[in-house]
This record gives C-alpha cells, structure tokens and sequence, in this order.
C-alpha cells in the first residue's frame, strides 16, 4: 500500500444491507458502475428473450423429444463416478479422441466449450480487435452483431436474396472490399433456415484473405458441412453443438478447434450421448420427416409465404394478419408459442416456428387454420 492510500484501519467496510434497511431500502446509483463499462458494451441491446410458457413451446428449435431415461441414466452415473471436489481434464483427451472420430477431425484441433454461444464469444475474441470489420449475412442469429459491438469491431451485415437465399457473390465482394478479418455464415441459417450453395465457403476462403466462422448448430437437419475443408486451409473455423439435434440444451455442451474446461456432468453428457449416436441420428431423421411432412401443408395455409429451410424450424412471414397478432392469438387461443422475430426490418411480419412432435405440428396446422382459414 502507497503512503498516500488509506490505512487497513481507514478503511471503512461496505454498508450492507440490514434487516432493518426493508425491500424498499433504496440501492445504489446504478450510473457509477455503469461510467466504468465499456462506452460500446452500454451502447448494445441485452441479448434476452421473454418467453411466456405454453402447452407447445416452439420458440427456441430445441429437440422435442427429451433424451431417454437410459442415456440419462447413464450420464447420471458417470457423473457418479467422476471426482466432484476435483476440476475437471484441463484436456478431456479421450473425449477429444471420441469427437475426432464423430466428426472426421484431429482431436488436438477440437475446442470443447459450455455451448456453441460460448465458442463463438471465444472465437472472435481471439480474433477481433478494436475497428476491424466482421462481415455476416442479414437477417442471422443476432449475437454475432452483439459480439462485434463489444469488441469494439465494425459489423457490416450483407441482405440475403428476396426469399432469404444465401448470394456468395455479396459476402465475397463485401469481405474483399472492406478487407474482413472475419466472415460468419451460419447454416443452416438462423433464423431463415437457408442453407449455403455447395462450393460457397470454398470460395468464401479463397477470394477473401477473412476467417471464415462456421456455425453449424442445426447442420445435422440438413445443408453440407464444412469440416472437411478444414484439411485444406488454417483460415475456418467450424462450431457444432449438442444442444438441437442430440437434444442437450439443458447441459451446453459445443465443440470448435481448441479445448477449453468444461464441467464434469456436461463431459459426461457429451461421452454418453456418442456412445449413444445411432439412437440420437434416428431421432434427428425423424424431426427431419416431421418438417418435411408439415411444410407442403404448412404453404396450403392462405396469407402465409413460407421459406425454404434446412433446419428444425421454418420462417413464414404474414400477408394478411399482423405477425404479432399472429403470435398473440396462437398463444393465447391455441397455447402454441412461437418466436416472433418480426422486430427487425428484413424480418418485418415474421414468425419462426420450430419443429416440434408430430402432434405439435398438427396442432399448428389447425391454429392457423382456425386464424387464417384454408385446409391443410
């Protein structure tokens, strides 16, 4: 301690609050916490969502189906068996074998981390600094934006086509002219669902001198992965996750190129659910089915256009009701909850609606049919 700085005996300690001081107490003056953040970490909007509950929650393009009773069992007791009072592997090597092998890649260059947002965050913070440009597609998954903002860098979004189409041409001549020092392409794209063109992040990689990020967080529903390219070149990154199509939402659980820690329930989770990958691929198959059976239905419905998409959720934009009238009425009149991503201006008057069970589809059929007429 300097000798112009107080005394351990100065010190006053923090007032804390007393049984006395009621839930009225007044609190602090938020304004002196917040002048010490970051000017661009205020300026961003809280990535959150309000999410009334419902009998059909088809808001989040979680799996509908819960992992069954023996492959949770069977985490349970491999959590059983691990050290608690220890930190987990500070390298889950056998785990790094297991995802090598899962996904055709070395297992020194996977990254294990607590669910792909995570990853992501770590991603362009290794790789972002204050004014370069991160190039995306718009609409996509809003936390790319957020991130960008925070790390002080410069985010350029790039239109898909008229019926949300991904157009490699714009990423390309957007990434080389303001010289990205990353490109993001989810995809199947969030929260269109549309699926890059084969060759386009071959290309991406070739005719830019950006990292390319790919987030494939719904690839196992449909669309070609990039993982084989990364044979070819340093400059990609894919991220996948377990939290949709092996359906472990609840435990976070995402992979990329490097190994972070992770805890020992979600390792646990992870090992058990590749020992568990033909039942957990049928079940992915049979989400697949289920889209592929509501949409032609789904595009009889009156006042609706549909788009293509190669996820487990599909994108609908309202001709003729409001979407947040849409949405209002499905969940209030029909307990259906869907997303309603409408607030942005590409998205003006759509909904997202995830893939649920084959009942939860039929029972938006016949909430849309009782709104907006038609058969389906």
């Amino acid at each position: 301690m300097s000798a112009s700085g107080p005394s351990a005996t100065d010190r006053q300690p923090a007032r804390q609050p007393t049984a006395s001081s009621g839930p009225a107490a007044a609190l602090p003056d938020p304004a002196e916490g917040l002048a010490l953040v970051k000017p661009g970490v205020r300026a961003q909007a809280a990535y959150t969502l309000r999410a009334p509950t419902a009998p059909r929650k088809l808001n989040q393009n979680e799996c509908p189906d819960d992992l069954p009773p023996e492959v949770k069992h069977a985490v349970l007791e491999a959590a059983e068996r691990a050290a608690w009072n220890r930190y987990p592997e500070f390298v889950p090597t056998r785990l790094l074998e297991r995802l090598a092998e899962h996904y055709g890649w070395r297992g020194d260059g996977i990254l294990a981390g607590n669910g792909s947002n995570e990853l992501i965050q770590a991603a362009l913070a290794v790789l972002v600094a204050p004014g370069d440009t991160v190039v995306a597609p718009a609409p996509t998954f809003s936390l790319y934006r957020l991130l960008s903002g925070v790390l002080g860098a410069r985010y350029l979004p790039v239109p898909l086509g008229p019926d949300f189409e991904y157009e490699p041409d714009r990423i390309i001549e957007a990434a080389a002219r303001e010289r990205a020092r990353v490109v993001v392409l989810n995809t199947p794209n969030n929260p269109t669902g549309s699926t890059l063109p084969p060759g386009a992040v071959e290309r991406i990689v070739a005719e830019t001198g950006a990292m390319v990020v790919c987030d494939e967080a719904y690839q196992e529903f449909g669309g070609a992965t990039a993982v084989p390219l990364l044979q070819q070149t340093a400059r990609l990154i894919v991220l996948r996750t377990f939290s949709k199509a092996m359906g472990m939402a609840g435990l976070r659980f995402g992979v990329a190129l490097a190994h972070p820690d992770v805890d020992q329930i979600t390792l646990a989770a992870a090992s058990v659910a590749l020992d568990h990958a033909p039942l957990l691929a049928a079940r992915t198959r049979a989400i697949v089915e289920t889209r592929d059976r509501f949409l032609p239905r789904l595009r009889r419905i009156p006042g609706l256009t549909v788009y293509p998409t190669g996820a487990n959720f599909v994108l609908i934009r309202c001709r003729t009701l409001p979407a947040r009238e849409l949405f209002r009425r499905l969940l209030e009149e029909h307990g259906i909850l869907v997303r309603d991503v409408s607030g942005g201006a590409e998205l003006a008057e759509c909904l997202r609606i995830s893939v649920g069970t084959p009942e939860d589809m039929d029972a938006v059929l016949a909430a849309l049919q009782a709104i907006l007429g038609g058969t389906a």
